[in-house]
């Protein structure tokens, strides 16, 4: 069954309920773990040591038989992710070394339904569609949003919905609507990324209506970026929800004051794996998604991440994506 479109309008509407509101921070005592509660107050307990213990599944072999020969002859699955540590969704455990996330725990059951072994390469942000390109990686499970202009070159298989969130300095008394409440506002974005996408045509539209526009900042990580927002150089940043709620609730020195469907108004975002195109990869793809949803393992994950708001019924290939910037 696909996303309908009473799920996509209410998903895209201001103001959406975060998807991850943390209750604890790490314990030492227990190996390292922190709670996260969904919108409904369940509470889960996530573990953060290097022993994840992760989910896994079966390899089904009529999907594993639609991989590319090159890539089953190979026997890995090589896969890049950004190099920048953003909890829940990619970052690294207490040893400092062990990569965990829902990112990683995804395609790890993609792999494993491949019947292939997964191997990370982190690099920066650019550096994830530079290697797609030259075919250095086989696909990207990176927070990767679709667009309309990266389907000109990429194919994508949807795993997971796309929202985004303002964090601002605690106390701040901001709160983001939309377009004018960001007018004049020094905004902090990643390069290259769907939030800027958006920053950039809100920034636009305020112009036309006779605002001011946005005051865009970039910065080289999110150590830096939370430290200008500490110190009133910026006022807000502009990321991935799940990991603006989870640094707001784990530092308690910002908060969420507003969010955002990652493909605009009118479009619920989707995150997918993200392929050269027409590499072939992208149907297989898709279809080991279609099976970690329908064997349970998919919404284990989620839930072991405190993500299940964030979870799609199918996974889509190439499905209508962020549009492009307006001129």
């Amino acid at each position: 069954m696909s996303l309908n479109l009473t799920r996509r309008s209410t998903a895209v509407a201001l103001g959406l309920v975060s998807a991850l509101v943390l209750a604890a921070c790490g314990n030492p005592s227990d190996g390292g773990t922190t709670e996260v509660a969904d919108k409904t107050g369940s509470k889960t307990k996530i573990n953060l040591s290097p022993d994840q213990d992760r989910v896994t599944t079966e390899k089904v072999d009529s999907i594993a038989a639609e991989v590319p020969e090159k890539i089953r002859k190979r026997g890995t699955l090589e896969l890049v992710q950004s190099s920048g540590s953003a909890a829940p969704l990619n970052f690294h455990a207490t040893d400092n070394k062990t990569l965990i996330g829902v990112e990683p725990d995804i395609a790890h059951l993609v792999a494993d339904v491949l019947g292939l072994k997964p191997k990370f390469n982190a690099v920066s942000w650019e550096n994830i569609f530079v290697g797609l390109d030259s075919a250095k990686y086989d696909a990207g499970f990176s927070n990767i949003t679709v667009t309309e202009e990266r389907k000109e070159k990429y194919d994508f298989a949807t795993y997971r919905e796309d929202n985004l969130g303002f964090e601002a300095k605690k106390g701040s008394g901001l709160k983001v609507t939309g377009p004018k409440d960001v007018a004049g506002k020094t905004v902090a974005v990643q390069s290259g990324t769907n939030q800027e996408k958006l920053l950039v045509e809100w920034s636009k539209e305020n112009e036309k209506a006779g605002r001011k526009p946005v005051d865009i900042k970039y910065y080289q990580n999110d150590s830096d970026t939370y430290l200008a927002l500490q110190s009133g150089r910026i006022e807000l940043y502009l990321g991935p929800n799940p990991t603006a709620a989870y640094h707001a609730a784990t530092t308690g020195k910002t908060e969420v004051v507003g969010t955002y469907s990652g493909a605009g108004s009118t479009l619920q975002g989707l995150i997918a794996a993200t392929t050269k195109k027409d590499s072939g990869l992208v149907e297989p793809l898709a279809a080991a998604i279609d099976e970690i949803i329908d064997n349970g393992t998919y919404a284990k994950v989620l839930k072991r991440w405190g993500l299940s708001d964030e979870a799609v019924t199918k996974s889509e290939i190439n499905p209508p994506g962020l549009p492009r910037t307006a001129e």
